[in-house]
């Protein structure tokens, strides 16, 4: 049985514990709504520009003309899976689930006989696929000392991707992020980037457009900007599932630990009257024996 010293520092050590969660809870809600916002103030343009390149794609996509990016190679044998999680933890199972997703991926392709290639962006999936998958690595992305995620940095890695891809690389490429839902839903979604496929809005109103210069032209200079944006699109969907994941799991661990210190004094009380108890038996029994 513990001592009481020993119950009154554990409980002392599980109120420090409440105290940070409590704390990253809060900073978490406040980049929560920050990020949401930048989350949803990029899903209209995206679906804008998926409908515009759908429409595109429709009238171009069966001719010989078209760009690379949008007929592929004509093989899928060699798969680019892009795997972007957090550079951070203590977020519940948001890391684990996109790695998951990944995984699970990855190795069906490799049963199909397949070449699986991958790149991650965020530690956090790096270290949870590297076990199973770290001979497939290719290149890391470290985001670490970015505050706040930006079109540069989608860029940057879109114009590695496409690099692999004009060097002959790979022929499919899959990207794997959260979609953000609300604080206690976020999604794992494995999205297909190169050959290019877009899907117009189910609401979409069907207008036709003629084009300057011709679709193939106009669809090899946006393609690679699609490429970017859906990048991009991922990691401020990824942002936001972060922070809602890391507000979730903070707030458990909260109310966790108030839930053990309740415990722990209870067991303190009930021990230190053990001890009150005792002493007085002690004390009483000397007494009748004087």
């Amino acid at each position: 049985m513990p001592s009481l010293k020993d119950l009154k520092n554990r409980i002392e050590s599980v109120k420090s514990t409440r105290k940070i969660t409590k704390a990253m809870q809060m900073v978490a809600a406040a980049k929560l709504r920050r990020a949401q916002d930048a989350a949803e103030a990029s899903r209209p343009y995206t679906e804008r520009f998926n409908a515009v390149m759908a429409g595109l794609a429709a009238s171009a996509g069966g001719s010989d003309a078209a760009p690379k990016l949008l007929r592929g190679t004509g093989s899928d044998q060699v798969h680019m899976l892009v795997v972007m999680t957090a550079e951070r933890g203590l977020c519940g199972g948001f890391n684990g689930n996109i790695a998951k997703l990944a995984r699970s991926h990855a190795q069906k392709l490799l049963a199909e006989g397949k070449t699986v290639k991958i790149i991650t962006v965020g530690k956090k999936g790096r270290d949870a696929i590297r076990r199973d998958l770290g001979e497939h690595f290719v290149h890391h992305v470290d985001l670490t000392e970015v505050k706040r995620v930006g079109y540069g940095d989608a860029q940057a890695i879109a114009q590695d991707v496409l690099a692999r891809f004009d060097g002959g690389e790979f022929d499919v490429a899959t990207i794997f992020y959260s979609e953000f839902q609300n604080v206690v839903s976020q999604i794992p979604t494995a999205k297909q980037i190169i050959p290019a496929s877009f899907e117009a809005a189910e609401d979409a109103e069907a207008t036709l457009y003629d084009y300057e210069p011709s679709e193939e032209a106009i669809l090899a200079d946006l393609l690679p900007r699609g490429v970017a944006t859906a990048i991009f699109s991922a990691l401020l969907e990824n942002g936001a599932s972060e922070q809602g994941a890391r507000m979730s799991a903070m707030d458990n661990a909260t109310r966790n630990a108030g839930e053990m210190i309740d415990k722990l004094t209870i067991e303190f009380n009930r021990s230190r009257q053990a001890v009150i108890t005792n002493e007085l038996i002690e004390i009483i029994s000397g007494a009748e024996a004087l």
